[in-house]
């Protein structure tokens, strides 16, 4: 590989923590952003007592272009170029459709597609002048099948399934793939704030015994795909969409 630099939006927890841990411990230096500084340099620190190269950047609000574009300065002073970008970071919340307000719609779609758009324009620079680059967006399956009470999230989701397909066409002659992970079932504290409020109609583990596995996903689970996602092996896998779901969705 070029180089060994990669950005994880969203690394502070759940999804995001799983993946900054391994792409540290496969040998990259890993920038940790997310709004939650303390959470960010939580990871930071965990990452490098198991002897990976690690960076915390907080305070990251990914539908802020401004935070975003100093965020991946402070990475590239630090670490050098980008070549791999995770676009993590996410917002989620359960309402019903006539309970949607604008400011609501507007938020979910700042950070959860707009976020994205922010990051890829930051890091694609650094991936042409090395002409290798690895671009993950993480979506959701729920933009596959549907779900109720989020059709907000689940229209954000499902633009960020589209905005993987075309730009990897525009991106594939640079050496550059973008892939998309919808995640199923994944046992994060999301989740679990969800299962709380009762969003789910029954437990984690209720849902996760009725999928072809027979159990939730973990976040290692999409950790483990995404590492493939960025390796040297998967230079001819692009504009995909690589279901993590335990058979959710086939």
């Amino acid at each position: 590989m070029p180089g060994r630099t990669a950005v994880v939006t969203g690394g502070g927890s759940g999804i995001g923590r799983a993946i900054a841990h391994r792409l540290a411990a496969d040998g990259f230096a890993t920038a940790i952003l997310d709004l939650d500084t303390e959470a960010a340099e939580k990871v930071a620190d965990e990452a490098r007592e198991r002897g990976g190269t690690a960076l915390a950047v907080g305070g990251v609000d990914v539908s802020d272009r401004a935070r975003v574009d100093d965020a991946f300065t402070r990475v590239r002073d630090t670490l050098g170029p980008v070549l791999v970008l995770v676009n993590n970071a996410g917002m989620s919340a359960n309402k019903r459709f006539l309970d949607v307000t604008d400011e609501l719609w507007d938020r979910t779609m700042q950070i959860n597609v707009n976020g994205p758009f922010y990051c890829c324009q930051a890091a694609v620079p650094d991936m042409v002048d090395a002409g290798w680059g690895r671009i993950v967006n993480i979506s959701s399956s729920s933009a596959q099948t549907g779900s109720p009470f989020m059709t907000h999230y689940v229209a954000s989701k499902a633009g960020l399934i589209g905005f993987t397909k075309a730009l990897a066409l525009e991106l594939g002659p640079r050496g550059i793939t973008v892939n998309t992970i919808p995640p199923g079932l994944v046992d994060t504290p999301m989740l679990r704030r969800s299962e709380e409020r009762g969003y789910l109609s029954g437990t984690v583990e209720h849902h996760g015994s009725r999928l072809p596995v027979r159990r939730a996903g973990r976040p290692e689970d999409i950790a483990a795909a995404c590492a493939f996602l960025v390796s040297e092996g998967a230079g001819y896998v692009t504009g995909q969409i690589i279901g993590v779901n335990g058979g959710r969705v086939t």
